[in-house]
């Protein structure tokens, strides 16, 4: 074996023996129900924003070769479009009027592909808008060197041949085009492995979406690297058109001998997108025993919900396993003000134990304000207890509309938790957490999940979970919307990295040579490929380890980032589409979900709605 995948696998048998005592039986006593809590009542909050807030988009148009000479663009259809609305495009060469490239306005798609024949040298395209057959405005441009070499991706250069172990994607600058905020290097340390001791400190970088660098800054010893250490997110917090950074900060000496950091104070800092300045600063929930240990100490996380249904609110949050803290902050006038405080020990019963690796903000109850779901509770926009299945600990939870024969959302939980009952996999009513249905059978400590639409003939998205084998168990289940088992073992495809690429609402899967979608892919770049569950090979020739995956340019299907020593490729797909939809960046769930991937555990991100075949 080669040195340094031996230190790859070294580094993953490290973090399986550190999560292997992720399950102490102490806190099964948490294991309880609460449909009805009892607690003091909070006022609904109120925010600043009349409406709203949303990202101003752009239309997004791109530009991918997409073999024999061919150019293929797509680009977005926006809520605020008219109906009737069609697009015209035009091929521009210097020194020469633009062609008009399309026969009809296109009032289907919002793709073409360019056939040519195309001249060699610097080409430009034009996308004009068509409303009551008068042509607009440009609303979009883009160029290629038709002389060059054609790529399959759009490179971003970083400063050095480090590789981000994170990715954010927001709008810096208020252009309506998605930049980049990374965390560097990809490496780290889990709270319950041993610590760091090479004095490694991680750096947040801010790109432009057109590659350009705005600027660097050192977290510093004050903050441990790893992804529970220095969660960030990126949001426009105060409603200016342009996202702000928030990020988990401490001082820069507090770092002790052995590598830890057990004391000091802790915050959560603004900044501001384009400088990297600090503009505003606030406490990050304090270290208490009642958390537990030094690991269950440092289970940090970070969120966005909009609790009043217009203001985004930033959501900081302290433990997972034992003791649960939330605090909702806003900002205004240039200041964080803290909006309300949750510990789940104030409430009645207590909630304990409860929560998962990521958070998600979605109106689960139908009153236009977003719930938090911390994973088996749920908080309701006032900093309350809405209700908790008492299943403990999910790996990992899906809230979407799984089952659209059914009113409402559903929450499909993956229990970290071993369970006799058969609900370590299940599927929940979002709106008051009641078990609609369970695997049947004993789960030892399921540990990834998802949710997909990948069989079209059977209704609904289905449910896969696989069993961690460190749990002493591996086995895996497919299931339908409605509870049915379809397969077990290896017909059950890989939990990670499922992707919207190909004309249709049936989602595809990211295919890693080796060990199928996990942990290896982030030490070793691999040639990638994009693939129909038991079915065609869509994609090849993509290379890199896969980092982040949402709808981020184009039309609403969905693009891929990978990343190399030095570099992030933006792939994006190059197949014609059937029809055509708003943008998923413009549903607020789905937007939810593509902020919080930069923190906790990573997820394929799910709109508010059902998207799968009928």
């Amino acid at each position: 074996m080669q040195k340094w995948n031996f230190a790859a696998f070294l580094a993953v048998m490290i973090c399986a023996a550190s999560w292997s005592s992720a399950q102490d039986p102490r806190e099964r006593t948490y294991l309880y129900p609460v449909w009805q809590p009892s607690h003091e009542e909070k006022p609904k909050v109120e925010g600043w924003a009349k409406e709203r807030v949303r990202e101003k988009l752009s239309r997004g148009l791109v530009a991918l070769p997409a073999g024999e000479g061919k150019v293929f663009f797509s680009w977005r259809l926006l809520e605020e479009d008219p109906a009737d609305i069609a697009f015209n495009l035009y091929r521009e060469v210097p020194g020469r009027k633009p062609v008009r490239l399309t026969r009809q306005p296109l009032q289907t798609v919002t793709c073409f592909t360019d056939g040519g024949p195309l001249p060699k040298g610097l080409c430009s395209w034009i996308l004009r808008p068509l409303l009551n057959d008068r042509e607009g405005d440009p609303c979009g441009t883009v160029s290629l060197d038709l002389s060059a070499e054609p790529k399959n991706y759009r490179a971003i250069r970083f400063r050095g041949d480090y590789k981000p172990q994170r990715i954010a994607v927001a709008d810096l600058n208020g252009d309506g085009e998605l930049d980049f905020v990374i965390r560097q290097p990809d490496r780290g340390i889990d709270p319950g492995g041993q610590p760091d001791r090479t004095g490694l400190t991680y750096k947040i970088e801010a790109y432009l979406h057109d590659g350009t660098f705005l600027w660097q800054k050192d977290l510093g010893l004050g903050i441990e690297p790893g992804i529970w250490y220095a969660p960030f997110i990126v949001h426009d917090l105060d409603g200016d058109g342009k996202a702000e950074v928030a990020v988990k900060t401490g001082p820069a000496n507090a770092r002790e001998a052995d590598g830890r950091v057990r004391s000091g104070p802790e915050w959560v800092s603004i900044w501001n997108g384009m400088t990297g300045e600090e503009i505003a600063r606030g406490d990050w929930p304090a270290r208490n025993p009642r958390f537990g240990d030094y690991n269950r100490n440092n289970r940090n996380q970070m969120g966005i919900a909009c609790l009043d249904g217009k203001t985004p609110f930033l959501l900081v949050a302290r433990g997972t396993y034992k003791l649960m803290v939330v605090d909702a902050w806003m900002m205004k006038n240039g200041n964080l003000e803290r909006t309300w405080h949750w510990d789940g020990d104030e409430e009645n019963p207590v909630i304990r134990h409860q929560g998962a690796h990521n958070m998600h903000a979605a109106d689960v109850d139908g009153d236009g304000r977003d719930e938090i779901v911390l994973g088996s509770v749920v908080l309701d926009d006032n900093g309350t207890v809405l209700w908790s299945t008492g299943l403990g600990h999910p790996d990992k939870c899906f809230v979407t509309d799984i089952d659209p024969e059914r009113p409402g959302l559903e929450i499909f939980y993956v229990m970290e938790d071993w369970h006799d009952n058969g609900n370590g996999i299940c599927l929940a009513d979002a709106r008051t957490g009641e078990i609609i249905w369970g695997v049947g059978r004993k789960t030892l400590h399921v540990g990834d999940g998802m949710v997909a639409d990948i069989l079209p003939e059977v209704p609904g998205l289905e449910c896969f979970a696989s069993e961690d084998p460190k749990g002493g168990s591996r086995e895996k289940y497919l299931l339908s919307a409605k509870g049915e088992l379809l397969a077990t073992g290896d017909e059950v495809p890989g939990c990670r990295n499922w992707i919207w690429w190909d004309g249709d609402k049936v989602r595809e899967t990211i295919i890693t040579p080796g060990w199928q979608n996990s942990m290896w892919d982030r030490f070793e770049a691999r040639k990638l490929s994009i693939a129909q569950y038991k079915g065609d090979t869509l994609t090849t020739h993509i290379e890199g380890s896969v980092i982040f995956m949402a709808d981020i340019e184009g039309d609403w299907r969905e693009e891929l980032i990978t990343i190399l020593p030095g570099e992030m490729r933006i792939y994006g797909t190059t197949l014609p589409a059937t029809d055509r939809r708003v943008t998923l960046l413009q549903d607020p769930f789905y937007r939810n979900q593509v902020t919080h991937r930069s923190m906790g555990y990573e997820q394929s991100p799910l709109p508010s709605f059902y998207l799968g075949e009928e």
